[in-house]
């Protein structure tokens, strides 16, 4: 630019500024739209923060190439530019809002052409844009994300839950099979040993003994039975 006029000099300022703070930045072709529809356009993109304005291209490729940024390809035709610019004590401008109002606008109205502009300094597309403007709210996503780091602590608090009325089940359970405080002294009451015991005496004989009656105490039933007789007749 040779012997730039102050005013032109001010204008490249102010657009480089804006290019370098903005989070995302799309330029937009915005010939046979009328003054209404522009401010109609405005006024949507007011709630996300974004600014709306109209720059000479070349003014607008001047200040890009002294911010190193690339444009240049998209600064044909009556051009304005949409700036994401982050609110005061924030970071980041809200980028989806701003997607989402120009691709609602150019639905509505098709001579509004979305070309395509910068995210986060990098270039991106018409399709770039058209994918910003799909993502959920922020306010939404934050909802989710509380809701997803929400989730395993409900878990541990149940679980935390079902402990005791687990133990408690599995306590009534041995209450019921016996396993209550007092069992011991009732298993030993009906202990199985002395049977063991007993059938161990009967069983088991001595070595050589024999299981049917003696010849000797046979003997002595009848020698017995003879006395009687014999006392019987002496009579």
């Amino acid at each position: 630019m040779d012997n730039p006029r102050p005013e032109k000099v001010a204008i490249v300022t102010e657009v480089k500024e804006r290019l370098e703070n903005a989070t995302s930045v799309v330029v937009t072709e915005y010939r046979g739209l009328t003054v209404s529809e522009m401010q109609e356009l405005r006024g949507q993109l007011r709630p996300s923060g974004a600014r709306y304005k109209v720059y000479k291209n070349t003014l607008v490729r001047r200040a890009a190439d002294e911010a190193g940024l690339e444009l240049a390809d998209h600064l044909v035709g009556p051009t304005a530019l949409a700036f994401a610019e982050p609110p005061e004590g924030e970071e980041r401008g809200d980028v989806v809002s701003m997607a989402k109002a120009l691709r609602d606008f150019a639905k509505a109205h098709p001579n509004l052409i979305i070309k395509g502009g910068l995210f986060d300094g990098e270039p991106i597309d018409a399709d770039g844009i058209t994918a910003l403007a799909d993502i959920e709210p922020r306010e939404v996503l934050l909802a989710k994300l509380a809701g997803l780091m929400a989730a395993p602590m409900q878990q541990f608090a149940s679980l935390l839950q079902a402990v005791p009325r687990e133990f408690a089940g599995l306590l009534q359970a041995l209450i019921d099979e016996g396993g209550a405080p007092g069992a011991p002294a009732e298993a030993a009451e009906s202990d199985p040993e002395p049977e063991v015991a007993s059938a161990t005496s009967s069983d088991e004989a001595p070595e050589g003994a024999d299981e049917s009656p003696t010849p000797e105490s046979d003997g002595d039933s009848e020698d017995a039975v003879a006395d009687s007789e014999e006392a019987g007749e002496e009579e």
